[in-house]
């Protein structure tokens, strides 16, 4: 029991920690997709699919809200911009709403509305609309009131037949009633009625299915899912135009009215004559759907699905100007690979039984110098459902992109220049679906230290491949070692310090392979075929203590030494066991994982398909780190990829609802001591983080003094990095002062000293 209390305390300082120290995180979110869109008196705000941006017209200042400053991972459906309160409402299609004030900055979680006792599939949020401070809160199951001076919630409006839930889609307030655009009809209310919970106070004056509702000065617009606009007459709503495709959207903002489709903006003045039409083509092609619009002054921004936001003078036919933050192509990164300089991504995808059903066309994009460039699909020579990237590590001017479709794409200084399929490589298309069906598989794939790109081909009879540094392919006899071939799709690939091999499959565990020794052994399921708890491998890693990590979709497995594989015939996997609650388990027990990384102090970082991410010891026994959606900005709990930046310990952690990234301390070991850097320094009072000290080799050791030479921390780097919490051995922070830094490699032959000023 008290080790659960203990637990629970850890937890709660885990999250304070990460609320408070947002500088440890930085987010990689796409904003292409635009949910909605609100204005102020000179800005807009601009909602994408889980993160906020805002553009002010007069001074172009861009500002960005992603998880990193507290907004969810969760999809956004709404937001709306109250200019008198000056607060932002973003709403979400789980129900949560949360209020961003503009005065203080602070980020306001409600999350009344998700604990309804309702179907969870009813709790979307559609619309705000704001009147006399309250804003009303249209939702898949009805109305609720939320208060803007006090930031609660109040009453909820069941308006369906007999009070049963109904879809809200908007409402509007015209002549003293509140009108309401639902899934059943237009319905409305006397906004002086005491009872307004009283679904009675809410006849249905028009029958069918409604997409919007909106006050224009003297009018009062509605459109029905079909396009039809309608005008209310006192009475009743009369069709007059009727549109080419249904709306996305509708909005009054400065007298005038907008109504988006997906390929046309429609702007009404307030006598419902039509002033401006802005077709897609216009914007940037007939490709783009738009999704919604409004105006600040004589600028109209458009939201589209895939391309952001745009801009353009409202009252004539000006150039439309892309207003988007820079970020990758979506958010959805299946695989990502980090070199010191730069970050890849891709978004190819395939199933839990590696169909590649989605076989999407969303390109590749690299992030280098704090920009982002996205090589759009028709720049990629039409390989599809790219799902691996790889950078050459003796030239980053030189990347590959594996294809579960296409083969094996070449980029050479950021430019697609060759595509490796059947038909010009040692690649082969899988033949079990006919002979007129072409389908290369490329998956994992690495460079061994000479140079050579090992390559998985999968669902072919021999699919381990090499493209040799001289331009040759050559294919290895996998098919020996594997059941079935032809039904085998491969994971990733990892290479150990003796060229070894080791490769992740669906169906026979773990293959390795040395090239010199000319052999394939593996590890399956089953204590005496080893030990794996499933024969499905998604993720395999070597780390510095020559240990073979295996992530399966059943748990994890380590292998203890990777020189088994000259010495024994069959290799064996072992659980790691922890003891928690006095009880021994195993760790990630059941769990699946989707990718296993090293850091640069032989920590492990553990991605999985809804847990988030674990970061645990060198030999497993400490989970140093579980970050999930709850006490972290990660967007999302299942986890795509993790990759490290081996210069400055980064850690990119890719979701399937985006991309961030947590600044670790474990780089990578350096060759010698002349790059030794401090930071912060000097420490200034106020700061309550710990003071690094990088650009150490491995196993240096590193001794702490006062000026006066009273030792105060002793430590040996584990990396290239070590952390001191400016404490004098743990007991009590330190005085101000200026303190000596002693550093000195394991064997004596290099030192360095640096000084570090601490100010309280």
């Amino acid at each position: 029991m008290k080790r659960s209390f203990l637990y629970i305390v850890c937890l709660m300082l885990l999250q304070f920690g990460f609320a408070q120290n947002k500088l440890s995180w930085q987010g990689y979110f796409s904003f292409n997709e635009i949910k909605d869109i609100s204005e102020g008196a000179t800005a807009v705000f601009a909602a994408s699919e889980n993160a906020l941006f805002s553009k002010n017209a007069t001074s172009n200042l861009l500002t960005t809200t992603t998880t990193v400053e507290g907004l969810s991972g969760q999809t956004i459906s709404a937001v709306y911009h109250s200019e008198a309160f000056k607060k932002t409402i973003v709403g979400y299609e789980n129900g949560l709403l949360i209020v961003i004030n503009e005065t203080d900055g602070t980020l306001l979680k409600k999350v009344d509305i998700i604990n309804k006792q309702l179907p969870s599939n009813l709790k979307k949020i559609n619309h705000f609309m704001e009147h006399n401070g309250l804003v009303y809160v249209s939702c898949d199951f009805g109305i609720v009131q939320f208060n803007l001076t006090t930031s609660q919630f109040g009453d909820t409006y069941f308006i369906g037949e007999n009070g049963v839930e109904i879809s809200v889609k908007q409402t509007a307030f015209f002549n003293g009633f509140i009108f309401a655009a639902t899934s059943s009809g237009i319905r409305r209310a006397n906004s002086t009625s005491p009872n307004l919970i009283d679904f009675s106070q809410w006849p249905a004056i028009n029958n069918g299915e409604w997409s919007s509702i909106e006050t224009l000065d003297a009018e009062l617009i509605a459109i029905n899912t079909t396009g039809n606009i309608h005008r209310y007459n006192s009475n009743t709503f009369v069709g007059f135009l009727q549109l080419q495709q249904p709306s996305t959207d509708m909005r009054a903002v400065n007298n005038s009215l907008f109504i988006t489709t997906p390929n046309t903006i429609f702007v009404y003045n307030n006598q419902m004559v039509l002033s401006r039409q802005i077709s897609n083509t216009q914007v940037l092609s007939d490709k783009l759907n738009f999704s919604c619009a409004t105006s600040v002054d004589d600028l109209i921004y458009i939201g589209t699905k895939e391309n952001g936001l745009f801009s353009g003078t409202l009252s004539s036919g000006s150039v439309f100007e892309n207003n988007t933050p820079k970020g990758p192509t979506r958010n959805n990164i299946f695989s990502v690979d980090v070199t010191p300089n730069s970050l890849w991504a891709v978004y190819g995808d395939y199933d839990l039984f590696y169909n590649p059903y989605n076989l999407d066309s969303y390109g590749i994009s690299k992030y280098s110098n704090l920009a982002w460039l996205n090589i759009p699909y028709e720049e990629v020579l039409d390989a599809k459902s790219i799902t691996r990237i790889v950078v050459n590590p003796s030239n980053e001017n030189q990347v590959y992109a594996s294809s579960f479709f296409s083969g094996l794409l070449k980029i050479e200084n950021d430019v697609p220049t060759f595509l490796f399929d059947y038909t010009n490589s040692g690649l082969e298309t899988l033949t079990t679906e006919g002979p007129t069906y072409f389908d290369v598989r490329i998956n994992g794939a690495a460079f061994d230290k000479s140079g050579n790109l090992w390559v998985t081909n999968s669902r072919i009879k021999n699919g381990l491949k090499v493209l040799r540094t001289s331009g040759q392919w050559q294919t290895y006899p996998i098919s020996t070692i594997l059941d079935n071939p032809e039904a085998t799709n491969f994971s990733n690939i990892a290479i150990d310090k003796n060229s070894t091999k080791w490769i992740g499959t669906s169906k026979d565990g773990v293959v390795g392979f040395n090239e010199s020794l000319n052999t394939f052994k593996k590890m399956t399921f089953g204590a005496d075929a080893g030990n794996l708890p499933t024969t499905d491998v998604r993720a395999v890693a070597v780390d510095t203590k020559n240990q073979l990590w295996i992530g399966t979709t059943k748990g994890l497995r380590v292998l203890s030494n990777v020189n088994n594989f000259q010495s024994e015939n069959q290799l064996k996997a072992n659980p790691i066991i922890i003891v928690e609650e006095d009880l021994a388990q195993e760790l990630l027990y059941e769990q699946f994982i989707t990718a296993i990384v090293v850091d640069g102090a032989n920590n492990k970082w553990i991605g999985t398909a809804d847990s988030g991410v674990f970061m645990v010891s060198p030999n497993g026994q400490e989970t140093k780190y579980h970050f999930t959606i709850n006490n972290s900005p990660l967007p999302s709990n299942v986890v795509n990829d993790i990759k490290i930046n081996s210069a400055t310990g980064e850690v990119f952690i890719a979701t399937n609802k985006g991309m961030v990234s947590f600044k670790g301390i474990a780089t990578d070991a350096n060759d010698d001591l002349s790059n030794v850097y401090i930071y912060p320094n000097p420490v200034r009072p106020g700061f309550s983080g710990t003071v690094k000290i990088a650009g150490l080799i491995d196993k240096a050791n590193v001794k702490i003094t006062d000026i006066e030479g009273n030792l105060v921390h002793e430590t040996t780097a584990e990396g290239g990095t070590i952390e001191w919490d400016t404490s004098a051995f743990g007991k009590y922070k330190v005085a101000s002062g200026v303190y000596m830094i002693f550093i000195a490699a394991q064997d004596g032959g290099e030192t360095k000293v640096k000084k570090v000023m601490i100010i309280r």
